[in-house]
């Protein structure tokens, strides 16, 4: 559907966060969103990015969405509490970043996790019978332990997606992959050494990045407001609202752990301490 030209939106800047991990709901959400924006032609688009990251493709579809976008609308990611690994990445989708000196980014690497339960599944007597086509087919089986070509699979394959983010960092800071890999070993940093890293470009708050926003689209900043695509709150999150704080918390609890339970065995651009 293309949305008809209406003149206010000129006049706007559009206001997406990305907050939690990311994951399916969070791409189809932003995607859609992105579409939105171009169709209305919003001259500029503050990205609040409040993320420890998350799976790896879907980082990637944002990341590319906000890399064809950036042809037609001034892009603004502005780092909050925390934007760290595939937070990090999707901020490369903008032309410009802005964070809090205190803001925890970095964590730029990969890491896959699996379950090993052999030991307790023997003690309680369980086991499980496997016919496969190959010796790989269950690879990281929660069964029983990684073989040592299993291992060295997995590693080719988290190398080969770790240099996909160290060659996009490279590319959208303007540095070069070897000063990128000094620093994108995993460690986090503060917002105020991303800067001095050439992750982030200013120091400051989402208002200042808002400003910094209209500016670059010829705006008057004091005038200029956001339209904000908000995020839609799952049905169980609306029914426990009536303790904002015991819900807000038992709310990202579940979230958590509907992630953990969806990408045991993907390999992820997340910090997860």
């Amino acid at each position: 559907m293309i949305w008809p030209f209406k003149p206010k939106f000129r006049k706007q800047i559009a206001r997406i966060e990305v907050s939690g991990a990311i994951a399916g709901a969070t791409r189809n959400r932003v995607l859609e969103a992105l579409k939105v924006v171009e169709e209305r032609r919003f001259p500029a688009l503050l990205l609040r990015i409040d993320s420890p990251g998350g799976t790896v493709g879907d980082s990637q579809e944002i990341y590319s969405a906000l890399k064809r976008l950036q042809e037609k609308v001034k892009i603004i990611a502005s780092f909050g509490n925390i934007s760290a690994s595939g937070g990090v990445y999707i901020g490369m989708g903008a032309q410009h970043i802005m964070a809090n000196p205190g803001t925890i980014t970095g964590s730029i690497g990969v890491i896959l996790r699996g379950n090993n339960l052999e030991r307790l599944l023997d003690k309680i007597g369980v086991s499980f019978k496997v016919i496969k086509s190959g010796p790989y087919k269950d690879i990281l089986s929660f069964d029983r332990e990684l073989t040592e070509p299993e291992k060295n699979i997995l590693q080719e394959l988290i190398d080969t997606s770790y240099q996909q983010f160290v060659q996009t960092v490279a590319e959208a800071r303007q540095l070069t992959v070897d000063s990128v890999k000094t620093f994108a070993d995993g460690r986090i940093f503060t917002g105020q050494q991303a800067v001095e890293l050439g992750i982030v470009d200013r120091l400051g708050t989402e208002e200042d990045a808002r400003r910094w926003a209209a500016e670059l689209a010829g705006l008057d900043p004091e005038k200029t407001r956001c339209y904000n695509f908000e995020e839609k709150k799952p049905l169980f999150s609306r029914l426990i609202s009536g303790d904002r704080q015991e819900s807000t918390a038992l709310s990202a609890g579940m979230n958590w752990l509907e992630f953990e339970l969806k990408t045991s065995g993907q390999p992820l651009w997340l910090y997860k301490p």
